[in-house]
């Protein structure tokens, strides 16, 4: 690719990662209370969630999200976080962990996305994580999928 196309794509990318950080109306969210996890506007997040539905992941997360970003695993569907286990085992819950790319996509587990946990290369579902903290540009992208994959 001519470097100057793929410069002008670069900024393009940037710009449109920057918007959705600054323009990102988050009213579509959940909020934990009595009945659990519930939207904050129930109206946003039907649109929010119609819109969800037609939406191509991959394509939309690589376009979106700026890779490697840095990760916490926040759900595990392993019973090693009943043991001690997950403390000393590389990508389990609660590790930070730098997500390099997006590998693959899977009917059970939805996305799968290619890490590094030190010098452990491995493969987790990006339902599974979080992108910390809130202001992260890659946080809404993520937040979005894993509610998405969630209730779909």
């Amino acid at each position: 690719m001519n470097p100057s196309i793929s410069i002008a794509l670069k900024s393009v990318v940037e710009a449109r990662r920057t918007s959705m950080k600054k323009d990102y109306d988050s009213s579509w969210d959940l909020e934990e209370g009595e009945d659990g996890n519930l939207p904050h506007d129930e109206d946003a997040f039907d649109k929010k969630y119609a819109e969800w539905k037609k939406r191509k992941w991959i394509k939309w997360l690589k376009e979106n999200l700026s890779f490697p970003f840095t990760v916490k695993r926040m759900e595990d569907d392993d019973d090693a976080y009943f043991t001690n286990i997950a403390e000393k085992k590389p990508f389990r819950l609660g590790h930070k962990i730098k997500v390099l790319g997006i590998e693959d996509e899977e009917d059970r587990h939805g996305i799968i996305i290619k890490c590094r946990e030190g010098r452990k290369i491995g493969y987790v579902p990006l339902c599974d994580v979080e992108v910390t903290p809130k202001d992260d540009p890659n946080y809404w992208p993520v937040r979005e999928y894993a509610v998405w994959f969630a209730n779909r």
